[in-house]
């Protein structure tokens, strides 16, 4: 079992806490196997009736996937490590959606990308004042997968939309009001959480929750929800631009901006694939699909060069390639979505 992993029974609570806390918390392969040997062992196990995932030292609580790994993998063995990595984490996001005993995820801190994987199956979702949510796949060419496709297909109106393309980043009140959290607590009240969770009847989990919770200030993005709706109404990512290029409120401008500097490619994956998401029913359908794009997506250019400008160098000055919206033709997304061989297909455990 990897330390990057600590896990524990505690009273009928079966306990998983990250601690990579260098790399605040971001998952590496050997962390989802060593995750989903823990919940396959503790689903058979009388004397685990629930589950905690949380983050042990340091900031929390997941600030992704191994990003570096990946990158290497695209650089170096055309993708072959980074998607069986993929691979590994679908099947632990959806072993997680399909869990049969209440999971309880404390999203207290940074919870970003594969730490949205891990956090939205669970059927109790906590954030605090210290909870920072985010997809920002958009940045560095990737694109919202670990089930991204299906929790921002099925938020209320467009927002999820918002949340693809632009990468904007949800505190606490916000993710309690658009239904990504469940509760919201003072960060102060999680351990006496944790320790009543542990002891008290299962059945008492969302009572412990609601108890202890308090009312979040306001939610700046409830407060944007109306331009969100309006610019952000079509499927199509030109449309998107040229309503928010008609709009010269600070608020437009500003996304615009944002939306000039992500990866077109992405961009136009995202709406696709949110598209595709909301007219799915089961979520391992999902799960195939992102499996098929991530595994396209990791060997195109704009992965590499994105991680590169945003990560390695930092000069944040990516090339995307394609450079512009238009570059990205339908022909090429059939690409990235077209069916895989039967045997490399994504399959649940």
């Amino acid at each position: 079992m990897t330390h990057d992993i600590l896990t524990r029974i505690e009273g009928h609570a079966g306990i998983i806490s990250l601690n990579r806390p260098s790399a605040l918390h971001a998952l590496t392969l050997d962390m989802v196997q060593a995750m989903t040997e823990t919940l396959l062992e503790w689903k058979k196990s009388p004397d685990v009736k629930c589950v905690i995932i949380d983050h042990a030292e340091g900031r929390g609580f997941c600030a992704g996937g191994d990003i570096a790994f990946l990158r290497d993998s695209a650089l170096n063995d055309k993708g072959k490590s980074g998607r069986q990595f993929f691979y590994h984490e679908y099947q632990l996001n959806h072993l997680l959606f399909t869990y049969p005993k209440p999971v309880v995820a404390f999203m207290d801190g940074i919870c970003m990308g594969g730490g949205v994987g891990i956090s939205q199956p669970a059927r109790f979702r906590v954030a605090t004042e210290h909870t920072r949510l985010a997809m920002p796949e958009t940045g560095i060419g990737l694109f919202p997968d670990v089930g991204g496709g299906w929790y921002l297909s099925r938020l209320e109106g467009r927002v999820g939309q918002f949340l693809a393309l632009t990468g904007a980043r949800i505190a606490g009140p916000g993710c309690l009001s658009l239904g990504l959290a469940t509760h919201y607590l003072p960060s102060e009240a999680l351990t006496d959480a944790k320790a009543r969770i542990a002891t008290e009847d299962v059945e008492r989990i969302d009572g412990i929750l609601g108890t202890l919770s308090v009312t979040p200030p306001p939610s700046k993005i409830v407060e944007t929800l109306f331009q969100i709706n309006r610019h952000f109404a079509s499927d199509r990512f030109e449309d998107i631009l040229s309503s928010l290029e008609a709009d010269d409120s600070d608020w437009a401008m500003r996304e615009l901006a944002m939306l000039r500097s992500k990866s077109p490619q992405t961009c136009k994956v995202a709406l696709r694939q949110l598209q595709e998401s909301a007219k799915l029913e089961d979520f391992a359908d999902n799960m195939a699909m992102e499996y098929r794009i991530a595994s396209r997506v990791l060997s195109r250019p704009d992965f590499a060069e994105g991680v590169r400008a945003v990560i390695v160098d930092k000069d944040n000055t990516p090339k995307w390639d394609p450079a512009t919206p238009e570059g990205v033709t339908d022909d090429l997304l059939d690409t990235i979505f077209a069916p895989l061989p039967a045997d490399e297909e994504w399959k649940p455990l």
